[in-house]
């Protein structure tokens, strides 16, 4: 086969990013979620705090670069503890399950994490586990990869799309306690409660927690049961408890508050991500067909001894080669700055999520204090302020109120 043949074939050949096209995830692997099939002993579970997600930005964060939005994880290091909760919460295994401000809150089971990769396609999630008693359970990382149908309006709307990790990680968390010997998981109840009343009265609960070379605290000895001190901290402790439930509140309306749009920023991200693998390798293969046509282009003979007709053949296909090229190139040009304009749109989409708790009015003994700030910010307000009211001997015989927003509709779309 001649040059200018091979010229001929190359340059009529149609070029189409469908014959490229990246192939696409069409329904996501799921994971079953173990619940309970019989009776719980009550006593036996634990409570479950779960810290705010760290958001994963990385230091001189560059969006255009790294495809983290700063806006959007910080909306995510909320959005997906409440979720892990709701979602712990639905297997019947743990006692009351709580997102915390910060570790400060005195519980059984401490949850933390870290998101390492959230882009509506692909979620990816380091979570680490200790208890009371300072002992870690374990550090995994969760990750999947979301399909066509996972944001289909015909899906289970129960189910996240990034549904996979949260069961994944329930399912380990039910399987580690389980391996647990009963008596233990008795003492990690205990301990958490003693710390707390430790941190609230140091001198009267000291000597009943000891902490061993290796770091784990264990129980030395216990109150009386009809000590009156006792019932007193439980009390205190219950109003502590109501003010975290409260701060629940909070973030159940961030939760509910933002699900749609940030449902819609994801499925519409992944399908961007995917637009953008399809453009950028598009447009590669483009720009090579571009080259190997000019190539070839400034090899056909136009000056050779041959018929005047030949000659005048290989003109006018050389022009047609270098045509042919520079406008597959330019084209491959176009296309990549195509595929930059889906990232600005994904950009766009992270414009609209907010980072502060409302603010929180409490009311003892018919004295309101008003907490602003974070969540975090607030419960240590708030603590600060149970230590004053313990230390003055104000009494709780009255109720401590706690206002609570008003929780958003859940979202039905």
């Amino acid at each position: 086969m001649t040059r200018s043949v091979i010229i001929i074939l190359v340059i009529s050949m149609p070029i189409f990013g469908s014959g490229c096209a990246v192939q696409e995830l069409v329904i996501a692997e799921e994971t079953e979620l173990v619940v309970v099939t019989a009776p719980v002993d009550e006593a036996m579970l634990l409570d479950v705090g779960i810290v705010e997600f760290d958001a994963g930005i990385p230091k001189g964060n560059r969006p255009e670069k790294t495809g983290i939005y700063g806006d959007i994880r910080r909306a995510e290091a909320k959005y997906i503890p409440y979720h892990l909760k709701t979602t712990l919460q639905g297997t019947g295994h743990w006692g009351a399950v709580r997102v915390i401000p910060s570790t400060s809150a005195f519980t059984d089971v401490i949850i933390k994490g870290a998101i390492e990769k959230s882009d509506g396609e692909y979620i990816e999630l380091r979570v680490s586990v200790s208890d009371a008693a300072g002992r870690h359970w374990f550090t995994r990382t969760y990750e999947t990869q979301t399909g066509l149908t996972s944001y289909s309006k015909r899906r289970d709307r129960r189910r996240d799309p990034y549904q996979k990790v949260f069961n994944d990680f329930s399912n380990d968390l039910q399987q580690h306690a389980a391996s647990i010997p009963a008596r233990q998981l008795q003492q990690t109840r205990q301990i958490s409660e003693l710390q707390f009343f430790s941190d609230m009265s140091p001198a009267a609960y000291n000597g009943y927690l000891a902490i061993d070379k290796k770091g784990i605290t264990h129980v030395v000895r216990l109150p009386a049961e009809n000590d009156p001190s006792v019932g007193r901290m439980r009390q205190i402790r219950e109003r502590d408890r109501l003010v975290v439930d409260t701060l629940n509140e909070h973030y159940a309306n961030f939760y509910y508050g933002i699900a749609i749009p940030y449902r819609n920023w994801r499925k519409t991200a992944r399908a961007e991500s995917i637009k953008f693998r399809q453009e950028k390798r598009s447009a590669q293969i483009q720009a090579l067909v571009g080259v190997v046509v000019l190539a070839g282009s400034t090899q056909i003979d136009t000056t050779s001894s041959g018929s005047r007709n030949t000659r005048n053949i290989n003109r006018a296909l050389q022009y047609q080669g270098y045509s042919r090229g520079f406008n597959t190139i330019f084209s491959a040009l176009r296309r990549n700055r195509e595929a930059g304009l889906h990232l600005e749109a994904i950009k766009e989409l992270s414009e609209s999520f907010g980072n502060a708790a409302a603010p929180m009015v409490v009311n003892v003994e018919g004295q309101e204090r008003r907490l602003t700030g974070t969540a975090e910010a607030q419960y240590e307000s708030w603590r600060q302020l149970l230590k004053e009211i313990y230390e003055a001997d104000t009494g709780f015989s009255q109720t401590v109120e706690v206002g609570a927003p008003a929780r958003a509709p859940e979202p039905t779309g």
